[in-house]
């Protein structure tokens, strides 16, 4: 099946423009009517007193090409279907409507269908009488020996020279100067572990196997130069720095453009900006473009770094304001800061004492959690995020770690859980370490009220109910913690292990969860699946009756 939201194929690249004119916030784009088969995107600001600068190609890297047509960038964009070069006809008329007695500059990208239709399209608007100029962008480095490198994120970085130079109503022999310096000073690479997919194929294979990532891909999924086995980010990053040295030199002060090939996440993204400020290029980065989807391939999980070798002309262009959807703002790079600020809290002040019996529940209880964790992750991936085990397992890790080193009141049964619901508010994330923070607490304030332990443990439930708003019923941990506590009152830690697990198992049939992530899942996923948190509590008890 198609991985693609569209109505109607055919229409899905002019649906798209027209949703990017309309979304543009300077309100500068127009769509030139010529003919249904021509796609042309122009400024709508434009008086052809000025070099026109126009790029495009095949559809699918947006932003590129149309959100860089606007004030300081691009003139007009012409734009193709997917990954197919605009007609020459389509590139002619673009040149035709935009451009005046000052020139035209045509940015194409170094892809043959490219090179010859905005070619010819450049012959016959010169035969028509005017002034054009075509710079060719080749700032792909991932193959060496290839004479004709690709153009891949790098050319934005071109958009924005030329633009700028055009902007300043610079001749067109200039705006062309520029923008040749321009392309003999930037170098790209890109790495991925998915190729992109076109709406028109259902295939669910890719070349790329789990665990390994590509370099060198161009941005239509063509093969990249090698396949590594890793995914590790430093290790990437490494390889692709290592490449951009050889190209730029260990000298040169840089820009560097951090682009998105499509599908990676933004948490991806600012992860691997951090990585490369910790690579061996980090010293001679002055700014920074980006992270951000730039020129993109679909939905390419990969990105791409771009290397631009600065003179002060190439600072000051960049730098310059736009009125564009896509570009992305000039960052100077500084260190990260940090402030020291003291760590408030209301930390409970023990006195650690020892218990024999107590320290040996402590341990069957931690334990318990700690070794289910692989088991308890498993489940909640069926129906949650798969981290309930994780989860139970660093608070189980923090309170065994002081109950070892001798620092847990163990011989004050209310000091004791206050302790520990203290701890597991700070060291358990999410929702379930706060829960079962105030479930402790409030069974230890009421032990300290002289209350019994399954009566304390019992109104330590009721408070979690409470704030939480999870109900017998509702498919939580609290279908195997009521029923246990309740049958703990007997006094009988088989008949609480018992009930845990009859409660626990009861979960699988419950056709809809009242709380938690699972109440978000559909009911057919949740059948037959236990939920994870009853099972964490079902698995503790049974521990504890052995």
């Amino acid at each position: 099946m198609s991985r693609f939201f569209y109505n109607d194929r055919q229409q899905l690249v002019n649906d798209a423009i027209e949703g990017m004119i309309i979304s543009s916030r300077h309100h500068n784009l127009t769509r030139l009517d010529i003919d249904p088969a021509i796609r042309i995107v122009a400024r709508n600001d434009w008086n052809k007193s000025q070099v026109a600068v126009i790029s495009g190609g095949g559809s699918g890297h947006e932003p590129a090409h149309a959100g860089f047509v606007g004030k300081g960038m691009l003139t007009a964009a012409v734009c193709g279907d997917l990954f197919a070069s605009p007609s020459v006809d389509a590139v002619f008329n673009a040149i035709m409507a935009v451009t005046g007695s000052a020139g035209c500059l045509l940015i194409v990208k170094n892809y043959t269908g490219d090179r010859l239709n905005f070619g010819l399209a450049a012959e016959k608007a010169k035969k028509a009488g005017l002034k054009v100029e075509m710079v060719i962008v080749g700032d792909d480095i991932a193959l060496p020996e290839n004479k004709q490198p690709r153009g891949i994120a790098g050319t934005v970085m071109v958009h924005k020279i030329a633009g700028h130079a055009a902007e300043q109503g610079l001749p067109l022999s200039d705006v062309l100067q520029a923008a040749k310096q321009a392309c003999a000073a930037i170098f790209s690479i890109g790495a991925a572990m998915q190729t992109c997919h076109l709406p028109d194929n259902n295939s669910e294979e890719d070349r790329i196997k789990s665990g390994q990532v590509e370099l060198g891909l161009g941005i239509h999924g063509e093969p990249g130069a090698i396949t590594v086995d890793t995914q590790n980010s430093v290790e990437v990053i490494g390889m692709l720095v290592e490449r951009l040295r050889k190209a730029t030199g260990n000298e040169a002060p840089l820009a560097i453009l951090i682009n998105n090939l499509g599908g990676v996440s933004a948490l991806e993204m600012a992860l691997l900006t951090k990585t490369l400020f910790e690579s061996e290029l980090a010293g001679q980065i002055q700014y920074l473009i980006g992270p951000a989807d730039l020129v993109t391939a679909l939905d390419m999980k990969g990105f791409s770094l771009s290397a631009i070798k600065l003179t002060p002309e190439f600072i000051t262009a960049l730098s310059s304001e736009v009125e564009t959807a896509g570009w992305q703002p000039l960052v100077k790079y500084q260190p990260i800061t940090s402030k020291k600020v003291t760590l408030i809290h209301d930390e409970v002040t023990v006195t650690p004492s020892e218990n024999a019996q107590v320290k040996a529940w402590v341990a069957s209880v931690t334990q318990s959690l700690m070794s289910n964790e692989a088991y308890l992750n498993e489940l909640d991936a069926k129906v949650g995020d798969g981290d309930t085990g994780s989860t139970f397992a660093e608070g189980a890790r923090d309170i065994a770690s002081l109950s070892h080193q001798g620092q847990l009141p163990l011989n004050d049964t209310a000091a004791l859980l206050e302790r520990i619901g203290e701890r597991l508010a700070t060291v358990m994330g999410g929702s379930s370490g706060v829960l079962m923070s105030i479930f402790f607490t409030a069974a230890g304030q009421k032990v300290r009220d002289k209350a019994p332990i399954a009566d304390a443990l019992l109104a330590g439930l009721e408070q979690m109910k409470h704030y939480g708003g999870a109900q017998p019923g509702d498919r939580t941990m609290i279908d195997a913690l009521q029923p246990a506590l309740e049958a703990l009152k007997t006094g009988s830690l088989s008949a609480a292990a018992e009930a845990a697990e009859k409660g626990a198992q009861a979960t699988a049939s419950m056709k809809k969860a009242g709380a938690g992530r699972s109440s978000y899942v559909n009911s057919k996923n949740l059948d037959g699946v236990v939920d994870p948190g009853a099972a964490a509590v079902a698995g503790v008890f049974a521990d504890l009756a052995k």
